[in-house]
């Protein structure tokens, strides 16, 4: 038995190639669990490990995607049998361990999750790591005391991946969200995925000379970071909480520390890699819950294989809007 796998090779330092290649099953890595794979995704990190400098991969040749949803074939744990339907997210798979990018995997039991109530397998993988990450932001957002009635919400990167389902899912539960995007043509897009009003990054995207500055925002879903991150902490509301679960705009984090001593500012740290798995089931359930699916399919745009390595770059590239669903069957 053969089947369809993007193989990654490298070439020296900096030469980096992906081919369609046919592999056999035993090729697979060690797991518990044999999944058919139905779809994956494409994400910021999957375009990073498709890179020579990408930092993620060690070992080659490699077959990424750090997300994928199938059906199993076979199991030597008990917790999944031959035909329960799957989510995989996280868990450096992709990365250290091979991913998505085909049409069978071989992983862990402990790093899947069974398929939600009310969501097909082509919707999960709509949702993907960056709507984990999204729903994982919400709920913290929510645990530190953020309600509808508090104000603005802004979401930054909004035309992206992470930004567009939380986007949807805050408009969903009656937020008010300001999205912010550097993409002026996005702006139809993400009011009809429940923005009040759109926030030119311009706007935003500089590091202001004040450390504090009007409080503006309820609470916070930012997929940028760097000096954004920075701006958008002074204008956050007393006791208001930042949700961090991207890096888009860089790593580094020119800030102040005035918004948290003088304004109690909260800035939360959010972790889809080792995510525990009890959180990760309360995000999905909110997610399948408080997710408009019609919103969520106008978000996809569906692709195959063959397309993985131009989208790859593209995200890179912010090029990249709504979310990517690759059919690993498709020809």
């Amino acid at each position: 038995m053969t089947f369809d796998a993007l193989v990654i090779n490298k070439s020296g330092e900096a030469t980096v190639s992906a081919s369609i290649q046919q592999l056999a099953e035993e090729q697979l890595p060690a797991g518990d669990v044999t999944v058919a794979i139905q779809y994956t995704t494409v994400n910021y990190k999957d375009g990073l490990c498709m890179q020579a400098n990408g930092l993620f991969v060690r070992n080659y040749p490699h077959v990424a995607g750090i997300d994928f949803a199938g059906i199993v074939e076979s199991s030597t744990d008990a917790r999944y049998q031959p035909g329960d339907k799957v989510v995989l997210t996280g868990w450096n798979v992709g990365e250290n361990h091979w991913g998505g990018f085909a049409q069978k995997a071989r992983v862990k039991a402990d790093w899947l999750v069974p398929l939600p109530d009310g969501l097909t397998l082509e919707r999960a993988m709509a949702i993907g790591t960056a709507g984990l990450a999204a729903g994982l932001s919400v709920l913290a957002l929510e645990d530190h005391g953020l309600k509808p009635d508090q104000g603005e919400v802004l979401v930054t990167g909004a035309a992206g991946g992470v930004g567009s389902i939380a986007t949807a899912m805050l408009g969903k539960l009656g937020y008010e969200v300001a999205a912010v995007t550097g993409r002026p043509e996005a702006a139809d897009y993400l009011k009809s995925l429940g923005a009040s009003r759109i926030v030119p990054r311009d706007e935003i995207n500089t590091v202001s000379k004040k450390p504090l500055e009007t409080a503006v925002w309820a609470g916070c879903v930012d997929a940028v970071g760097g000096a954004m991150l920075a701006r958008v902490l002074g204008q956050m509301k007393y006791g208001a909480s930042v949700a961090a679960v991207g890096l888009a705009g860089g790593a580094d984090l020119p800030a102040s520390v005035i918004p948290f001593l003088l304004r109690g500012v909260n800035l939360l740290g959010i972790d889809t890699v080792l995510a525990p798995t009890e959180k990760r089931l309360v995000a999905w359930q909110r997610l399948a819950r408080d997710l408009p699916m019609d919103q969520l399919d106008a978000m996809i745009q569906p692709a195959k294989l063959s397309d993985v390595p131009r989208l790859a770059e593209e995200i890179l590239q912010g090029k990249v809007k709504g979310r990517v669903v690759v059919d690993v069957n498709a020809d």
